[in-house]
């Protein structure tokens, strides 16, 4: 396809996202790109995505090797989308004062289980970041998974390193266990309380770091806390989300039936153009963990720290391609673990 690449619409932690144009057609597209010798998971994502076809996830136009002026002559590996010219569910509750309301989050919320639901039982794949900047709001508004990067086959069930956004994992992914269907539906409910509050689960008075929630949804059995604003519906339906068994969990089938997600008015959402956004998926590039200012005395680190470092740096599965992750203390912005009475 002879097409000319335009304005940055997005970044993450190993590859750049633009707005691109088809000199024959005139159409818009997304194209996100990598240097071709760091492109390991963008071509991964593109063998995923090439294999779908939903109105519920972002579409798959193609891929290509170019070299250009930007990359000092490097070659460069493209992965040709659909264009969501709306931005992402985050995009929309920051231009909504922070939040969405709750009978437009039940509207997104149905289109993303649609979605799963497809890539689920259709497909067998498993995305394994969902969040709010990993779902786009297409031209007519509806929403549509994106970002493959992480996702993978799930039968059969290989022994893969768990990847994601640590404030979004399941317990049996912070435990290292396994990762799969139910841990995506376990994100949705985190991305629910995303739209309703503005902001990550785990963002609050008593906000922790990486290691310390992965430690205490995997370990504690603690799940996140429940907006005060939402009505019982809501509550309840999140319930069937954060189950601490995986099993437990309803599937997206079930979940598409709940009364959540039935009775709410067919509200149209508020669309938004021109956002750059970030997307990271790994323990040492988002930005939530960089909220609170550190505290000086850090002596007294549990010593589940010490025995699980290694583990969580795997983690930072971008690391693998780029660099691994430094959990210096010296200088950064940690925040000091809420520890129990006893």
């Amino acid at each position: 396809m002879n097409w000319t690449r335009g304005k940055t619409i997005g970044r993450g932690s190993s590859a750049t996202v633009y707005a691109a144009t088809c000199k024959i057609s005139g159409e818009t597209f997304a194209v996100k790109s990598a240097e071709f010798h760091r492109s390991e998971f963008l071509q991964r994502e593109a063998k995923i995505l090439s294999s779908l076809n939903s109105p519920y996830v972002i579409g798959y136009r193609g891929c290509e090797i170019t070299k250009e002026p930007f990359n000092d002559g490097e070659a460069t590996y493209n992965l040709l989308m659909e264009y969501a010219p709306h931005g992402t569910l985050t995009d929309v509750a920051a231009k909504n004062g922070g939040s969405i309301e709750e009978a437009r989050v039940s509207r997104y919320t149905r289109q993303l289980l649609l979605g799963l639901e497809y890539i689920h039982d259709s497909k067998g794949i498993a995305h394994c970041d969902i969040k709010g900047s990993n779902v786009l709001v297409g031209e007519n508004g509806e929403a549509k998974i994106a970002d493959f990067g992480c996702a993978k086959w799930v039968e059969p069930e290989l022994t893969e390193p768990v990847r994601g956004t640590p404030a979004y994992m399941a317990p049996e992914v912070a435990r290292g266990e396994r990762q799969g269907k139910e841990s995506d539906i376990w994100a949705v409910g985190c991305t629910v309380i995303e739209m309703v509050t503005g902001s990550p689960p785990w963002i609050c008075a008593d906000s922790t770091d990486p290691v310390s929630v992965l430690y205490r949804v995997g370990y504690l059995g603690e799940s996140p806390e429940l907006p005060s604003s939402l009505t019982e519906q809501a509550k309840d339906f999140l319930g069937k989300c954060l189950k601490i068994e995986a099993k437990e969990r309803w599937t997206a089938t079930q979940l598409l039936n709940h009364p959540f997600l039935l009775t709410k008015t067919n509200t149209e959402p508020v669309l938004i153009t021109g956002l750059v956004t970030n997307s990271p998926t790994s323990v040492t590039d988002q930005i939530f963990w960089r909220s609170v200012e550190e505290e000086e005395d850090d002596l007294d680190r549990p010593s589940w720290w010490e025995c699980h470092e290694e583990r969580i740096g795997v983690l930072s599965w971008i690391g693998q391609v780029v660099a691994d992750p430094t959990w210096d203390m010296d200088g950064a912005d940690w925040i000091t673990v809420r520890r129990n009475n006893d």
